[in-house]
């Protein structure tokens, strides 16, 4: 049971962070030759598709983890360091997700809906940040869980 948890609690970090590896290092650049108003549509279109897919990845991280938890080490008490480290990063991300869903996300639709291409403009910026900073923190997080158990 534990091989399962932790291969759901894998894919889920997979999707996301390369998810957000894919819109920062190829979508942004290819995009960033159109006009705002078509740059903004597929922005939109693309992070459409893409936030309900991190919200199911978030859900199976946290089950796939949690559940590994308690599978492979009987609950919180005594777990190594690289796991707590891994939650304390993982509850930041899931928390500036649901910023960036609740705030900027909903900015930008409704501007896209208005077709209010300042105000897109600045919503996208504000996602854009908080995309690179959990980025970052996802990458970290990854080294984090690979290497973790190897601390000596």
């Amino acid at each position: 049971m534990t091989t399962v948890l932790l291969a759901l609690h894998a894919l889920g970090a997979v999707i996301w962070v390369g998810g957000m590896w894919l819109l920062h290092t190829a979508v942004r650049p290819a995009v960033g030759q159109l006009e705002p108003p078509q740059r903004l549509a597929v922005m939109h279109g693309a992070l459409a598709r893409f936030f309900p897919v991190v919200a199911i990845a978030i859900a199976a991280i946290l089950v796939g983890g949690y559940g590994a938890i308690f599978t492979a080490h009987g609950g919180f008490a005594g777990l190594p360091l690289h796991i707590d480290l891994m939650q304390a990063s993982g509850w930041i991300m899931i928390a500036l997700f649901g910023h960036l869903w609740f705030a900027p996300w909903r900015r930008m639709k409704d501007a896209v809906a208005r077709q209010d291409w300042k105000a897109a403009v600045a919503a996208i910026g504000q996602i854009r940040t908080i995309v690179t900073i959990n980025l970052a923190l996802g990458l970290v997080t990854v080294v984090i869980g690979a290497t973790g158990r190897y601390w000596g």
